[in-house]
This record gives structure tokens, sequence and C-alpha cells, in this order.
């Protein structure tokens, strides 16, 4: 059974200012399009091919570079994609939120946590804010499109929220100010998303 590209759920310009038409409809129509067909195309013909994309992410042979990018980046955008959302987005609270303040003393130290990794994430990438068992909470970054789901990168968990730092997410309106990007996501996040994520992870 191939992959499919997910549907976003929203239109293109729907996350503007934050986020423009024409990147998201790039983003999502070009690079997460060709992110799918070759990770269908790597696993065709092997028994990852009946296989959730969890599965082979965890499960992953990291010495495969076609399903470590491809299935990464496949995962990854799915992921961005459902975390975003111009309405209906909720607000962080309840049990997520108590989890977030158990780890970095505030809701605003998580935030600078967040952004920092995401700024300082060299070259392309990824920051995540991902769970253990048991529901604590970890912010960390991935290089490429490596994630917390796949052996031996450095926070192993299940990733619940995630921003692309990679330049075609951003480049068109904001340049080189990856910082201004980071701060326009937080207007965007889709909390009830986060934690219905939250609660299936922990």
């Amino acid at each position: 059974m191939a992959f499919e590209l997910p549907e976003l759920g929203y239109a293109y310009d729907a996350l503007e200012p934050h986020i423009d038409a024409r990147t998201m409809e790039i983003h999502h129509s070009k690079h997460h399009q060709g992110y799918t067909n070759n990770l269908n195309n790597a696993i065709a013909g092997t028994d990852l091919e009946e296989k959730s994309i969890e599965d082979i992410l965890t499960n992953l042979d990291m010495s495969n570079g076609a399903v470590r990018n491809n299935g990464g980046g496949f995962f990854n955008h799915s992921l961005f994609w459902s975390v975003m959302n111009p309405e209906g987005k909720g607000y962080l609270s309840g049990e997520l939120k108590d989890a977030i303040i158990e780890a970095y003393g505030s809701v605003d130290a998580f935030k600078d946590a967040f952004a920092k990794a995401a700024a300082t994430q060299f070259g392309s990438g990824w920051a995540w804010l991902c769970v253990h068992k048991g529901g604590k909470v970890e912010v960390c970054s991935t290089p490429n499109q490596d994630n917390p789901l796949m052996p031996g990168v450095t926070c192993q968990g299940t990733p619940i929220l995630g921003i692309d730092v990679w330049e075609h997410a951003y480049y068109l309106n904001y340049q080189n100010r990856r910082p201004d990007y980071i701060n326009a996501f937080f207007n965007v996040i889709n909390w009830n998303e986060v934690e219905k994520r939250y609660a299936a992870a922990k």
C-alpha cells in the first residue's frame, strides 16, 4: 500500500500573514510530494511496504539513506501540517501544560527553549517537542529529516510538535531571518491537535 500525500485540511493562504501561501503551496505540493514519491520508490518490493510510517522509522536501519531521508521527510511534514491551523487552535492547557511547566518552569521558558532549538539547528533540520513514556516532555532538534522516532537520535520519544527549519520552509517570506519565522510559527500552532497527540503518546 503506497503512502499518499496528506491533505492540509486548510487553504494554502490560511496561515497568512505568518506563513505565506506561495511557500505553503510549494512546500506541500512539491517538497512533501517529492518525499512521498521517493519513499514509495524506496520501499517498493520490500517488507516495509506493509508497515506504517511509525513502524518503519522506529525500526529503521539508519544506513538506509533513501528510507531515512524520505521516510523522515514524509512523517515530519505530515506532523507539521497537522500541528498548524488557522482557526479552532485552542490554547495550551491541561496535562500538556502541566508537563511543560514541570520540565521548563514556565510556558515562556518552554517557548524560549523551543525557539532556541529551532534557531540554533545548524543548516537544515527540525526542532521538536517530544514525549517520553509516562508523560515527561523534552525539546530537541535533529538534522535533515531525522526525528525522535528513529534509533539513536538525540532525544528518543514521540514527537508531538515540530517546526521545519529547512530554508524552503521560510525563505520566500523571511529570507535569512529564521528567528522571525520561528516567532510567527507560535501564532499558528494547533494546540488542540498537540494535546491530542500528547494524550496518545504518554
